[in-house]
């Protein structure tokens, strides 16, 4: 059994064959957390997990929405829009919809400094009202007890700043591209590492051979991040591939890591 911790089939990239892509998934016996990005694709995942055996969500505001204030953003059709449009967090809004017994964590959350304005006033504010957004984020993880899905995107050291001053939360760094320096400091925190399609791009051995394998989590981040024996569209069943490269550097069998993985994303996220 497989889980992919972190997949968008909630997206509009699924819209036409969604029912196809679940049955491929199920049929492969790989269980599916799938992740919001704001309201309407948390409301999306809550709705899919509610139907499927298997399926399950995640609720959150990913941090783009949070400083959309400030930069023009264009997302990727595939998740529906174009220019993307701020969002406010609404605190009560996303607890009722976590309250669906189908909802194992929140997410995804954090910072995300890729596009920012240029003036320095105005980075300032884009960067405090990504913080606002995700601190208390981290208020409704905590309240709720759920664990965290972390997005870091060139701001892994005010992530680490901002986790150190939290306490009791649990959670995974999704889609892990930082150095072996900042994954011991998440790994010291207790937190997991969430691994996928990025190996093929970007060389992160140091750290999945380091790490202990009982932090270890893969995911697809579908549609996006197609690993290269695939064409197009990524999907969870393709999680096999992450499977086969993290066994490669750390020189062991994929059943191994098939195992190890299935183990910890149970236990972080109960399921």
């Amino acid at each position: 059994m497989i889980i992919d911790t972190h997949a968008h089939l909630n997206f509009k990239a699924y819209k036409e064959d969604l029912d196809d892509v679940i049955k491929r998934t199920l049929d492969n016996e790989i269980q599916v957390i799938n992740v919001g990005s704001k309201y309407e694709t948390s409301r999306q995942a809550v709705l899919l997990a509610e139907k499927y055996d298997g399926m399950y969500a995640s609720v959150g505001l990913h941090p783009i929405y949070s400083g959309a204030e400030f930069v023009k953003v264009k997302t990727d059709p595939d998740e529906g829009e174009f220019l993307i449009k701020e969002q406010k967090f609404d605190y009560e809004r996303y607890k009722e919809l976590a309250k669906s017994p189908k909802v194992v964590a929140i997410g995804e959350i954090g910072l995300d400094y890729y596009y920012r304005p240029k003036t320095k006033g105005k980075l300032e504010a884009f960067k405090a009202r990504q913080k606002e957004d995700f601190i208390r984020q981290l208020d409704l993880a905590k309240e709720l007890d759920l664990p965290v899905i972390f997005h870091s995107r060139m701001a892994h050291n005010d992530m680490i700043s901002i986790l150190k001053q939290k306490k009791n939360i649990r959670g995974v760094i999704h889609c892990f591209t930082g150095n072996w320096q900042e994954a011991q400091e998440y790994l010291n925190m207790g937190f997991y590492l969430g691994i996928n399609g990025i190996i093929f791009k970007l060389d992160i051995s140091e750290t999945i051979e380091k790490m202990p394998m009982d932090r270890i989590l893969i995911e697809t981040d579908c549609p996006y991040l197609t690993p290269p024996q695939e064409e197009g569209r990524n999907e969870p069943v393709f999680v096999k591939y992450v499977i086969e490269k993290i066994a490669e550097i750390r020189k062991t069998g994929y059943n191994e890591i098939e195992r190890a993985t299935y183990i910890n994303a149970k236990k972080l996220f109960k399921l």
